[in-house]
């Protein structure tokens, strides 16, 4: 018996859409990663892009738990002296609530070229609508 491995564009990638209404940011975070990797699948392969493509709605309405909400922060830098900005996970919920899980997926995924090809595969909406009808996606039930 030998070990399985999948070859580039044999594995059909299929169209998951997630609500993330009241899920905890961590948690949704960890089963998005595992899809987009392709961990989910037998057909699992650690060095090509066996995942599949994943729409998150509702990505306004996630949940931090305890006092997340006011004490988490978030870095980034604008390439400027002196230009390092900081926001609480509160400013971010409400001016670009998609940034939260992006970053939270982002860091879960490779941190190399096949990671940046994944990440393209993630599509997160604030609200319930999403522009992806007709590539058919199937409503995937998350672990409890």
């Amino acid at each position: 018996m030998s070990t399985f491995m999948a070859k580039a564009n044999q594995v059909p990638q299929r169209w998951f859409v997630i609500d993330a209404a009241d899920q905890v940011v961590g948690r949704l975070a960890v089963q998005i990663a595992n899809i987009l990797r392709g961990k989910h699948r037998p057909e699992y392969t650690p060095h090509l892009d066996t995942g599949e493509f994943v729409v998150i709605v509702n990505a306004s309405k996630l949940r931090f738990t305890g006092n997340k909400l006011a004490t988490k922060t978030y870095h980034w830098y604008t390439r400027y002296p002196g230009g390092r900005k900081t926001a609480t996970a509160r400013d971010w919920m409400d001016t670009h609530p998609d940034r939260i899980l992006e970053s939270a997926v982002r860091r879960m995924v490779p941190r190399n070229k096949l990671g940046r090809q994944q990440m393209t595969k993630l599509k997160i909406y604030a609200g319930p609508e999403h522009p992806h009808q007709a590539q058919q996606p199937q409503e995937f039930k998350l672990m409890p």
